[in-house]
């Protein structure tokens, strides 16, 4: 039997690292999901275990291209931003892969910023709230600061997508959807790097920047064929690209995982000073556009206060993972009137409350839950509209974790009740982006139609 030819993409979040072989008609046929334990860097904070990475990339490639029913044709790889892999001449890791949420020393930060014209004007040029290690080009600056000789050492400091690719192909790059994506690197006016990357030396670390559509041969060991590789991509990025491809505009995306990211690809009015202290920001599309976006750390919160009211009321946290929308619950929650929308007077970030609420006062914990989502959703409506005040849409897609969330859904049109609410079931935006991104380097067949399938939510 002719094997059948696929792409290899991987797909790594901060909590689920995932390997996917699609199709030619991008359908899903095989995947591998994993999860690692944490590390610790040197000070004792949390980080990815990067060998564990290292041995998923290299020994899952390996596997999938020994099965006889497939011909893998092409890998690419995708993965979540704001994190470095600094190595040396010989392509080794010199330090921990460090996480974006590691605390970062405010001398340096705004050591930097006073240099550089102040924060307030440093963020609209780069696009890129004060975020501390958020920022990954501060990390670089804070290693060539703290630990000089890891810093001389360094040939390249690698997004986490390129250094993926880096395994495969050998090759170093830097990609647009990586730098764009709220770094501190790029300036957004001039479309190249700021130039406090060349005043801190820190712009001959980067490596050359390639394009999304370029591939580079790799030997598959088992064949000896040719595999052809693309450099990565940054993960929010990614998931726009089937939308981009199927859907006439304008739109936003509600792209949601450990965060939940609104782009609005269309809103192409520049970054205010207000809208950068409500955590509003800027990435580079795949064609290095810039696109609007702002944020929510929702995923991560839903998950730590789910364990928390499963804890309290003695239940599995899997538990509700498929909770049906209550309405008289959610009558009583939201007291018939909805919360308030974003005005120009408030211009603090959109914020999830639950944690401050004591789980013991509900009476049981699906009205907890309840009011977690209601909670989270109002948070996740303030950071959406945020992109609506000057470019309105009439539909809104949500990918992801919370499209099959019924309750989120079911909240978010209530919220939104004049703007077309979809579900996107495909749950594989992001790796499918990653793989129409080089299409044209192993399918033979025309970009597919009706790659995604929609929901569309009634408001209640």
């Amino acid at each position: 039997m002719k094997p059948k030819p696929v792409i290899a993409v991987f797909d790594i979040g901060k909590t689920n690292k995932k390997l996917f072989l699609f199709n030619e008609q991008y359908q899903s046929e095989f995947e591998r999901t994993t999860r690692f334990s944490e590390t610790m860097d040197e000070d004792g904070d949390p980080c990815e275990h990067l060998e564990s990475l290292r041995l998923f990339i290299l020994d899952s490639l390996r596997d999938v291209t020994a099965m006889e029913q497939f011909e893998v044709k092409a890998v690419n790889f995708t993965a979540y931003g704001a994190s470095f892999v600094y190595i040396d001449t010989d392509g080794e890791p010199l330090t921990p892969l460090y996480n974006y949420l590691k605390p970062y020393p405010s001398t340096l930060q705004q050591e930097l910023y006073s240099t550089h014209n102040g924060e307030a004007l440093f963020a609209l040029e780069t696009a890129s709230p004060a975020l501390g290690s958020l920022n990954s080009g501060l990390q670089l600056l804070r290693l060539k600061k703290e630990k000089p000789s890891f810093f001389s050492k360094m040939q390249y400091a690698l997004h986490l997508p390129q250094y993926l690719a880096y395994l495969v192909t050998g090759k170093a790059f830097s990609d647009l959807t990586s730098i764009g994506c709220h770094t501190a690197l790029w300036d957004f006016n001039k479309q190249q790097y700021h130039q406090w990357t060349v005043d801190e030396h820190i712009r001959q670390k980067l490596a050359p920047i390639a394009s999304h559509q370029e591939v580079y041969p790799v030997k598959d060991p088992i064949s000896n064929k040719l595999i052809r590789s693309g450099i990565g991509l940054h993960d929010s990025s990614s998931a726009l690209i089937p939308y981009l491809l199927t859907f006439p505009g304008p739109f936003v995306l509600i792209s949601t995982g450990t965060w939940s990211i609104s782009l609005h690809p269309f809103n192409n009015t520049p970054l205010t000073e207000e809208e950068l202290q409500q955590d509003c920001l800027c990435y580079l599309s795949w064609e290095g556009h810039p696109v609007k976006a702002s944020r929510l750390f929702s995923g991560q919160f839903h998950e730590e206060q789910v364990k928390r009211i499963a804890a309290h009321f003695g239940q599995q946290a899997s538990r509700y993972n498929n909770i049906q929308p209550d309405k008289d619950i959610i009558r009583l929650l939201l007291n018939v009137i909805l919360p308030k929308q974003t005005t120009e007077s408030d211009l603090s970030p959109p914020s999830l409350q639950f944690h401050n609420r004591e789980v013991k006062d509900f009476e049981d914990d699906i009205t907890a839950y309840h009011q977690l989502m209601v909670d989270i959703v109002s948070a996740q409506v303030r950071s959406t509209a945020l992109l609506l005040k000057d470019k309105p849409v009439k539909t809104i897609y949500v990918d992801g974790g919370f499209s099959r969330n019924e309750l989120f859904m079911h909240l978010l049109s209530i919220h939104f009740p004049h703007i077309s609410i979809y579900a996107a079931s495909m749950a594989q935006a992001t790796a499918i982006g990653a793989a129409l991104a080089i299409h044209r380097y192993w399918n033979t067949g025309p970009l597919p139609e009706n790659l995604i399938a929609l929901q569309h939510i009634h408001p209640g």
